[in-house]
């Protein structure tokens, strides 16, 4: 391993944050595999559980996510029945995402696998330090 202050690719900080991203979603989606769900598309699903009815502009801010990539986890969740779409009411042209009842059935159904995703990230990182780097890494988020 090189020295801290060495300025080769094992000192960059994004390489690193990406690295874990990729194991950490490695770990999620083979837990979540059975479903026929993403981690991501839970959390989508929770989103809308939580919040009821979200534009595809609300939920991809709510996601820190471009509309593009968005749209691709959206679309399969909406042909599964999942998520179904509606017009605003005081602009029809607008969109709103809903959580169906199959939706809240998906979430109950995939909470488990989730939960063991959960339960083996924290046996691997601790679990007072997983709540400390998520936190960390929501302030980084949403108020950097």
């Amino acid at each position: 391993m090189q020295a801290e202050n060495d300025l080769g690719p094992l000192a960059c900080h994004c390489l690193a944050t990406r690295q874990l991203a990729r194991h950490v979603s490695k770990l999620y989606e083979r837990h979540m595999a059975p479903t026929g769900i993403t981690s991501t598309q839970f959390s989508l699903l929770n989103f809308l559980d939580r919040d009821a009815r979200m534009t595809m502009n609300d939920l991809a801010a709510a996601m820190l996510m471009d509309r593009t990539t968005l749209l691709r986890a959206v679309k399969p969740l909406q042909r599964q029945g999942l998520i179904i779409t509606a017009p605003e009411m005081k602009d029809s042209r607008r969109l709103m995402l809903e959580l169906s009842p199959a939706g809240r059935n998906k979430i109950a159904e995939a909470e488990p696998f989730w939960q063991a995703a959960q339960e083996e990230y924290e046996s691997q990182v601790g679990q007072l330090h997983a709540k400390s780097l998520r936190s960390d890494f929501f302030n980084m988020t949403h108020h950097g």
